[in-house]
């Protein structure tokens, strides 16, 4: 904010640290902690520091800014939430554990919100009653709760997180589309402020529902997305979104399905290493469990299920990998020895694309230590469902040209849905139309992570000196050290307040009896986009400038330095 107070750094409560936290594994987690930004709370808890938080409130602003540029309304909704609307739609069971759930002393059902789709779609049934009231864009910045089971890289995953969510409200399709786009437009806007490299990549819906779906993934080694990129087009895209057409073969000439003596081959590999064939003329039939009924699941030998794939393909029932138990009392389910072509009625078979009709496999022959090949699908095994379900490889091809894909980890940092009308379905949200019958009400759920971009902005942007934020969402736009004596103190704090006076941000490590060395780690550590020094010249009234990102160096007098700092 323009003319703030100069902070000093004498009077800011945050202390840096020398060695990283013990518990930290990713960049960001050690940076903030140590450059006194954040301090963990409790596990997955994070109290923000000074610091910290004008980062932060420096991404909400430019969030803010955007979302209002669209003509979107802030609005602030409670963060304790009613059990019945989110029953009303499902979401009360299909969360799980990671839904915070909570009792009144009158034993009414609350919960702490994860996302608030269900309560924006009651405020416009209660606000909203004719075609006139929309289309509207609502949106709200607040803290967002889940209880994740393993909460890990500092603020990157916590189960209290701060959140950008906004909601659109048409009356048509046509409307849905429009506001979606106005949305990743902004989005664009936004992230390119921040100074983010990001990538827009198709995804899944999963437990939100509805049809378009889109992340903004920002490439970090810390993520824990992978998405796949095209380097020939434009494709990208979650690997869950990723889909695999299915190509029917000609299996005419492929011989009659025949047992083989397999001992001791209960897995790919030692199958294969028998047969003295490459894993990928193999079936691999993984048994799970959805909402406690067995079911297989077939892909290429060679190849990984992805049991996101999965469990987002059967959502919201539960998925679980069978276990050694589950065999008890199963003799037509063979451990290390299934095949589909033996499963019968009493087991469902889904199969990746790749397993397509005419395809020849062998496979598990359902008898221990034997297996069956030329087994072909649709002639010798039916496939129930062809789901995508493999793990996403890099050099697959791109289903857009074709060329191999590569893979990268990142960060979700935004994510935008059109949801259609499955809200507006569960609580009845409708209004007059133009022909005075009642409309049903079409939504889109948009999220950008604010707490979340802080992290991204460090993994991507930090050195192996510290952190250096963009001059958008620093916390200063120059950082003055007085580089020990009375004299430079003094000279520091005059250029501050000439700063400050100018329209500037200014952090001055003003701290007595630390050494010139310490505040210089400092200063890199905590990362302002520009660094003053009041140093051995001061005498002669002239400072160096640094750049904290370049290391570029000169040395100015005063006027110099505020005519630099402020063109």
């Amino acid at each position: 904010m323009a003319n703030a107070p100069v902070q000093r750094m004498s009077q800011l409560m945050a202390k840096t640290l020398r060695d990283d936290p013990a518990d930290a594994e990713v960049l960001s987690h050690k940076l903030l902690v140590r450059a006194g930004y954040v301090r963990r709370t409790a596990a997955g808890i994070w109290s923000w520091l000074p610091l910290g938080k004008k980062v932060l409130a420096n991404v909400e602003r430019i969030v803010r800014e955007e979302m209002d540029a669209i003509g979107a309304q802030e609005v602030l909704l409670p963060a304790i939430l009613p059990r019945e609307p989110y029953e009303a739609t499902g979401r009360w069971e299909e969360y799980g554990a990671e839904l915070f759930r909570l009792q009144d002393r009158k034993g009414g059902d609350y919960l702490l919100g994860p996302t608030h789709e269900e309560i924006f779609t009651l405020l416009v049934k209660d606000q909203a009653s004719s075609y006139k009231d929309l289309p509207v864009i609502l949106y709200q910045i607040q803290n967002k709760y889940r209880d994740e089971a393993r909460p890990r890289a500092g603020i990157l995953r916590g189960r209290e997180f701060l959140m950008k969510d906004s909601y659109s409200f048409d009356t048509e399709d046509e409307g849905l589309a429009h506001s979606y786009a106005l949305h990743r437009q902004a989005y664009q806007r936004v992230f390119e402020r921040l100074g983010l490299d990001y990538r827009i990549c198709a995804a899944t819906a999963g437990a939100m529902g509805g049809s378009k779906s889109e992340e903004f993934l920002a490439p970090a080694e810390a993520g824990e997305d992978t998405f796949a990129d095209c380097p020939n087009c434009d494709f990208a895209a979650n690997t869950e979104a990723i889909t695999y057409e299915l190509k029917p073969v000609d299996a005419d000439g492929v011989a009659a399905l025949e047992e083989i003596p397999t001992p001791d081959t209960p897995t790919i590999e030692t199958l294969a290493a028998h047969l003295g064939v490459p894993a990928s003329a193999t079936l691999k039939n993984l048994l799970v469990k959805v909402d406690g009924e067995i079911m297989a699941v077939g892909v290429p030998g060679d190849r990984e299920v992805d049991l996101g794939k999965v469990e987002a393909h059967f959502a919201p029932a539960a998925v679980e990998l069978v276990t050694a138990e589950d065999f008890v009392g199963r003799p037509d389910l063979v451990r290390g020895y299934v095949g589909p072509q033996g499963l019968g009625d009493k087991v469902a078979y889904i199969a990746d694309p790749r397993v397509a009709p005419g395809t020849s496999w062998i496979t598990g022959a359902n008898k221990a230590g034997t297996h069956a090949k030329n087994v072909v699908a649709g002639r010798d095994f039916e496939v129930g469902a062809y789901v995508d379900v493999v793990v996403v490889q890099e050099g697959d091809p791109c289903p857009k040209c074709g060329t191999g894909l590569k893979l990268d980890r990142a960060i979700e940092i935004g994510h935008i849905f059109q949801l259609g009308r499955k809200y507006a379905d569960a609580l009845k949200l409708d209004v007059l139309g133009q022909n005075g019958k009642p409309v049903r009400v079409t939504m889109g759920s948009y999220g950008i992570g604010v707490s979340r971009a802080v992290a991204a902005l460090a993994e991507q942007t930090a050195d192996d000196k510290g952190l250096c934020w963009p001059a958008e969402v620093a916390p200063a736009d120059v950082h003055v050290v007085a580089a020990g004596k009375a004299l430079q103190t003094e000279l520091a704090l005059e250029v501050s307040e000439k700063l400050r006076a100018a329209g500037l941000r200014v952090l001055v490590d003003d701290r007595a009896g630390v050494s010139p060395g310490v505040k210089f780690t400092d200063s890199e550590l905590i990362g302002v986009p520009q660094i003053l020094v009041a140093g051995r010249r001061s005498a002669e009234g002239v400072l160096e400038l640094k750049d904290r990102r370049t290391g570029e160096r000169e040395e100015l007098t005063v006027d110099e330095a505020i005519a630099r700092l402020t063109a």
